[in-house]
């Protein structure tokens, strides 16, 4: 065995992902690729995995890839001689509940604007294509077509041959022991193998490693965090006259269903997980099964054999318990690491691995090859990884619940359950003394809304109007026509300073922030496409400092953006959110508290300016700004100042009848008011011309990222325009993704949605084309917005519903 010196890129882990970048890499002319596999290649999780592959997922783009893995699985057979086993069987998902049937139906819709062929059926129609069912309970379901199955070692093994061919060296039974950095660059991987060792040169490391993906990424300094839990699914024996059959999912019993070469496979999602091998995986694991747990599995099994009767009759030929890497969010992680010029990763695939796997590696060789996100990654770019979140106890605490997860309701505004409490703002034990539910984004805790002296601090989950419906509506009603504060503390906060601040800010930021200090300046971070990657405010401290305000959970990738873009400028980039509380007071109200609790003049105080101001006996700083669409100020203040900040605001409210909101309250007003929210109506793929933001950008100031694409786009005119629809209907409610519909036919779906307690009825955002189009004629289209599956008339508006001309905000 003869490794090299050197590669362009050092791969980690010779499962199916590693083997899918691998070969994607080599697609794109990279012949120079070493994939190293600590023992033989599938031996960690690929050669165990059921093999479903489907086609709709959770966005637009993750079902983009999930398309393209299947394309992929059809065509590798031609070009590398391994079959993959790739068979278009189709799924039926089914619901025994009338809130997983509006799930389902939900997902049907979904799947239209997406371009996905589905189909809602009822029972009689489950019963021809799945006729072995069991049809008690059963409401109904849905089909999707297009969906099929594989055999994962083969498909694994078809891409490590079309690697080879084109040049990749591939090596088994070959451990990597340590990787080298220096600064922000992994230098080299060092390796051992059969009593060998020695070190590879590398440009690029790749993360590939699954269940090992921690361990891999604390050797090159990186958060990858995600944990190995037990996994569990049965074969039958042989069953006469079983032919093909569709994949088949019944989530409310937490069970799969696949048919292959006439046996049965059970598999199962359980409510509560088994996390292992929490003091590392052994050294010598390889092709391993666990001991099996049939007491874990037995009520799955009890609830299968009713649901498919012949299961009781048949003979069980296998019962396997296999581990898998699962993270605490669902998502896989992918991409660049932050803090790193030349770690990447791709990791953490939730089961969802062979399925995923081809658009997965196809999308970071790409990466990887432009230095830029060919499209929307966020959901699971691994710059979303919150440093903590790497914590043992964490993982296993939070994986507990994550695998159930995967087959529990989806409903909207879903908390999770573990892993509770790790971030508190100093004001949530008042916040709590007050009545509020706590949500959580990031690890933070946060007062989503404020429940009434006796009613149950909860949250009771439904696709319809949830316990705390009528809560929001009485929290929006004081911030708009009233005084409402709520608790922003853990919105992150990125102090920038130094002698090239301003000129560094200017180069990042599409606005100009060449202003006074005490300025706010509203703005986008964009990218050479135009694209947004980050959506901020920007306020001037001093001369040579300033405090970039950023949503909580891309704060990390916001810091990674700016400290990426640093170049040679003197600037010190850091996170300062934990130094300083904030509290929004906004309402029409919102000039009489702070005028009662501090001495300063609040008349004079401009919209889109800060000052040092006193408060009660201390200091803070007042920032004149809203994204709730009111007259009103977030006040920050120094940790140990912020409870007497809170008891100070609360006292001077009191008279005007301030009342305490939640995070739900403050994302109604938003909607109603237009304003974009990062990571549903604006991302990386999404330019700033067409998401309406122009405004924010200022083309006459030379050299910003972004420039040049955004002087095209405003010669040619928008591509899309995002636009926002009032339903006519008050009784249904948007979360996002809805199809929209212009005269009769799908053109797009809902960015966001949330329910306009001011306006009456439910509110949504979304893109649809526009190129050529003029506005007038656009609005005056027919517009409806399908909710699961029914279609419902929609007002739709190129201007905010809610004060188009921000009157209230600037009084």
């Amino acid at each position: 065995m003869t490794l090299p010196s050197h590669a362009r890129a050092v791969i980690i882990g010779g499962g199916v992902i590693g083997a899918s970048v691998a070969y994607h890499l080599t697609k794109l002319g990279w012949s120079d690729v070493v994939l190293l596999e600590r023992k033989r290649l599938t031996s960690g999780t690929t050669w165990h995995a059921a093999g479903l592959i489907g086609q709709l997922r959770s966005s637009s783009n993750m079902t983009k890839l999930a398309r393209y893995t299947a394309d992929l699985y059809r065509s590798l057979e031609a070009e590398t001689g391994i079959a993959t086993g790739f068979r278009q069987v189709g799924s039926i998902s089914v619901a025994l509940t009338t809130e997983r049937q509006e799930e389902l139906l939900r997902l049907a819709s979904m799947a239209r604007a997406f371009g996905v062929p589905v189909e809602e059926v009822g029972p009689s129609e489950i019963a021809e294509r799945y006729p072995h069912l069991n049809l008690d309970g059963v409401v109904g379901g849905v089909w999707l077509p297009t969906d099929g199955q594989g055999d994962p070692a083969n498909i694994a093994l078809a891409m490590v041959k079309g690697a080879r061919m084109r040049g990749a060296q591939v090596f088994e039974n070959t451990r990597v022991t340590g990787i080298r950095r220096s600064g922000d660059r992994v230098t080299g991987v060092d390796w051992a193998a059969e009593g060998a060792q020695g070190h590879i040169a590398c440009d690029n490391v790749v993360n590939c490693a699954g269940m090992w993906g921690r361990e891999v990424g604390l050797m090159a300094g990186v958060s990858v965090p995600l944990q190995a839990c037990e996994h569990f699914y049965i074969v039958t024996e042989p069953i006469a006259g079983l032919t093909q059959l569709p994949v088949l999912r019944v989530p409310d019993e937490c069970a799969y269903y696949k048919e292959d070469a006439g046996k049965m496979m059970l598999g199962a999602f359980e409510p509560v997980a088994k996390p292992w091998a929490l003091d590392g995986i052994p050294a010598d694991f390889e092709f391993d099964e666990l001991p099996p747990d049939f007491d874990h599995f037995e009520p799955i099994l009890e609830k299968a054999t009713h649901r498919l009767p012949m299961l009781a009759e048949a003979g069980i030929h296998t019962f396997f318990n296999g581990p898998e890497s699962f993270t605490p969010d669902n998502a896989y992680h992918l991409g660049l690491a932050p803090g790193t010029a030349n770690v990447w990763v791709a990791a953490g695939f939730n089961s969802i691995g062979i399925q995923s796997a081809g658009g997965a590696g196809m999308a970071l060789a790409q990466w990887m090859e432009d230095g830029a996100r060919p499209f929307d990654l966020g959901e699971i770019d691994i710059a979303r990884v919150q440093p903590f979140q790497n914590n043992r106890r964490y993982l296993k605490d939070r994986a507990t619940e994550a695998l159930g997860l995967l087959y529990a309701d989806h409903f909207p505004y879903r908390q999770k359950a573990t892993a509770r409490g790790i971030r508190r703002t100093p004001l949530h034990h008042l916040l709590e003394a007050h009545g509020a539910v706590m949500g959580e984004t990031a690890g933070w805790e946060r007062a989503n809304w404020y429940a009434n002296p006796g009613q149950e601090r909860a949250y009771r989950y439904s696709w319809g109007r949830q316990n705390w419906f009528s809560n929001t509506a009485a929290e929006v009603a004081a911030i708009r026509s009233g005084v409402g504060m709520y608790d922003m503390s853990s919105f992150g906060k990125i102090r920038v300073e130094g002698p090239d601040a301003e000129a560094f800010l200017n180069r990042v930021c599409g606005n100009d922030v060449a202003v006074p200090p005490g300025r706010i300046v509203y703005t986008q971070f964009l990218n050479a496409r135009g694209g947004i990657e980050a959506d901020v405010t920007v306020t001037r401290l001093s001369e040579d400092a300033y405090i970039v305000v950023t949503p909580a959970a891309t704060r990390p990738a916001d810091q990674d953006w700016l400290t990426r873009h640093r170049g040679e400028d003197r600037v010190a980039i850091v996170d300062v959110t934990a130094a300083e509380a904030v509290l929004a007071v906004m309402g029409p109200r919102a000039r009489e508290v702070m005028a009662a609790a501090s001495p300063d003049d609040f008349d004079r105080f401009p919209f889109g300016t800060a000052r040092q101001i006193e408060l009660g006996l201390g200091l803070a700083r007042a920032h004149r700004v809203s994204y709730v669409g009111e007259l009103g100020w977030e006040v920050y203040v120094s940790t140990d100042m912020a409870v007497h900040a809170f008891e100070t605001l609360m006292e001077a409210g009191a008279e005007a009848g301030l009342k305490l909101c939640g995070m739900h309250a403050m994302d109604c007003c938003r909607i109603e008011k237009a304003f974009r929210h990062f990571g549903h109506d604006i991302t990386c793929e999404d330019h700033v011309i067409d998401a309406g933001l122009g405004f924010a950008v200022k083309t006459d100031k030379p050299g910003f990222i972004g420039r040049d694409a955004v002087l095209r786009r405003r010669e040619s005119g928008p591509e899309y325009r995002m636009l926002q629809f009032l339903l006519s209907d008050p009784d249904p409610m948007l979360y996002h993704k809805e199809p929209i519909l212009r005269d009769g036919q799908v053109v797009g779906y809902l960015s966001s949605g949330a329910y306009g307690h001011h306006l009456g009825a439910a509110v949504g955002m979304g893109y649809v084309p526009a190129k050529d189009q003029d506005a007038a004629a656009l609005l005056a289209s027919d517009w409806q917005i399908e909710v699961a599956g029914r279609r419902i008339g929609a007002r739709a508006s190129l201007k905010p519903m809610y004060d188009p001309t921000s009157a209230r905000m600037r009084a």
